[in-house]
């Protein structure tokens, strides 16, 4: 997820694109919703766009929901009708 990546510093759409292995339209569509409910802020730079969290307290709130650990029933997801793919 794109949002736990902000956490370290300000990146730019298509490097976010190349790490996790997604195609740039996604990465900009998946952006643009984290933009739109005030998650990051997007910083001009030149002529390209980074993008960053936009409030310092995101990271540490990030850090601490990535410790969480799930338990999931395998049986939940399973056969042609699972959507969790």
């Amino acid at each position: 997820m794109q949002l736990s990546a902000r956490r370290e510093a300000p990146a730019f759409p298509s490097d976010l694109a190349d790490a996790l292995g997604v195609s740039r339209k996604v990465m900009s569509n998946q952006l643009a919703c984290l933009r739109g409910c005030g998650l990051v802020e997007a910083v001009p730079e030149g002529r390209r766009t980074s993008y960053r969290l936009a409030d310092p307290h995101l990271a540490p709130a990030l850090s601490e929901l990535l410790r969480v650990v799930l338990l999931v029933d395998p049986d939940c997801c399973a056969g042609e009708e699972c959507g969790c793919s």
